[in-house]
């Protein structure tokens, strides 16, 4: 074989990776639904589109926290821990009405945020071990206050969990309307443009005299508070405050989410539309698992070798 004949071969492969990872999560959507259309029953209705786009909704909403957190070279493992803080919030001051839950749930949130952001921008403790402090410590704190499931009664927040607009459930439409809003953040603001900028080079953005730590706090503080929404839905859907299980491995799902979106975990950039097609790649995953009768281990599984697959095509495009 020649030396251009190698060329060709090494191009044809780089660019095979290249469309791999920006548009392989479109395709493994694609892939999903043709298989469930033509294998599993009663999977073309209504019903089921809706039941797996409220499902995908919590998800999502986490994965955006997480995408921003991963555009700046970083990561949050607390977002599970922050839903599990959230619905034991709204269970504590329910009885104060429920906006003030709902306030107190968010407020919770953004403290989380403070603190892993505080801990990474000015100790300069990596953001895997800060935020893995706050994950055991927020799921501490959450059982703390709640120790045990208990039920969830408001008619206001039930009909946030349950209510549409043209059937089209709150849920999917908070989940929308947060991701159309992180898109334009990371595309049309200043803020959006430095994330990115200290992603690609942290040093570089202070030398170029970004306002790098306030920045690193205030993603942080948006992570905490969007999975703190996310536990608010959840709570709502659930009609239930259980912070022993809620949220659990949530943060496997966030980060599957957006590294198969086509985030690097290098940082520098961000994928919202990636993001979105990564948190329903997950959901139809785990629903086509669930649906032929797999235990939920399996999903698990499923999910590792998703990451897997997704890094080991960044990590190759990134060679190149």
């Amino acid at each position: 074989m020649t030396d251009l004949s190698l060329g060709r071969a090494g191009l044809d492969r780089d660019r095979l990776l290249r469309l791999l990872q920006d548009y392989g999560v479109y395709l493994g959507v694609a892939v999903l639904l043709v298989a469930n259309i033509a294998f599993t029953p009663h999977f073309l209705s209504a019903e089921n589109f809706r039941t797996q786009a409220v499902q995908v909704a919590p998800v999502l909403i986490v994965a955006l926290g997480m995408a921003l957190a991963i555009g700046t070279e970083g990561v949050d493992l607390s977002v599970g821990s922050v839903m599990a803080l959230a619905t034991s919030l709204i269970s504590l001051y329910l009885g104060y009405g429920v906006w003030i839950a709902l306030v107190a749930a968010l407020v919770g949130g953004a403290l989380v945020g403070v603190a892993n952001g505080a801990l990474i921008a000015f100790i300069g403790v990596q953001p895997i071990v800060a935020t893995l402090a706050l994950m055991v410590a927020g799921r501490g704190l959450a059982l703390v206050l709640l120790p045990q499931l208990k039920d969830v009664r408001d008619p206001g927040l039930r009909s946030l969990g349950t209510g549409d607009v043209l059937g089209i459930p709150y849920l999917v439409l908070i989940a929308a309307a947060l991701a159309v809003l992180v898109a334009f953040v990371i595309r049309r603001t200043t803020f959006g443009r430095q994330l990115l900028a200290i992603g690609d080079s942290r040093a570089a953005a202070k030398l170029a005299g970004l306002p790098v730590r306030r920045v690193l706090i205030v993603v942080y503080v948006l992570s905490g508070v969007l999975a703190a929404v996310a536990g608010v839905l959840a709570t709502a859907r659930l009609t239930a405050s259980d912070p022993t299980s809620l949220g659990n491995l949530m943060e496997l799902s966030a980060i599957t989410a957006v590294v198969v979106g086509g985030t690097p975990l290098t940082g520098g950039r961000v994928r919202i539309g990636g993001t979105v097609a990564g948190a329903v790649l997950i959901q139809l995953l785990t629903a086509t698992l669930i649906k032929h009768d797999l235990p939920p281990s399996w999903t698990q599984i499923a999910q590792a070798v998703v990451i897997v697959l997704a890094v080991y095509a960044a990590r190759e495009r990134g060679k190149r």
